[in-house]
């Protein structure tokens, strides 16, 4: 008899668990009315690091121009602001990417 009520016992804690389990994965979903303010905000952030990108390769260029005479540190500052750059675009263009395949 205490075989038999350990073994039930044993099967609903079993069924218990995979009922809670399959419900602590649920897929993402935006409060109501939320989604068209956070798609506008993307956006926003989004033309915002497009205009700070080209401003960032303008005023390396400017720094390469204006030290390539007799100030080569202000040039090699503004070849090294190149890379950075593009890195904080690349970070930008793949952050929805990145955050979806990790979240999901």
């Amino acid at each position: 008899m205490f075989e038999s009520l350990v073994s039930r016992a044993a099967a609903l804690r079993d069924g218990a668990v995979s009922y809670l389990a399959a419900d602590l994965d649920p897929a993402p979903k935006p409060p109501p009315g939320l989604e068209a303010v956070a798609q506008e905000w993307i956006a926003y952030v989004k033309w915002i690091s497009i205009i700070a990108g080209i401003l960032g390769l303008m005023a390396c260029g400017i720094m390469m121009m204006i030290g390539r005479r007799n100030r080569s540190h202000l040039a090699g500052e503004g070849a090294a602001g190149i890379p950075w750059v593009l890195a904080g675009l690349s970070v930008v263009t793949l952050a929805a990417g990145i955050v979806t395949s990790i979240i999901s």
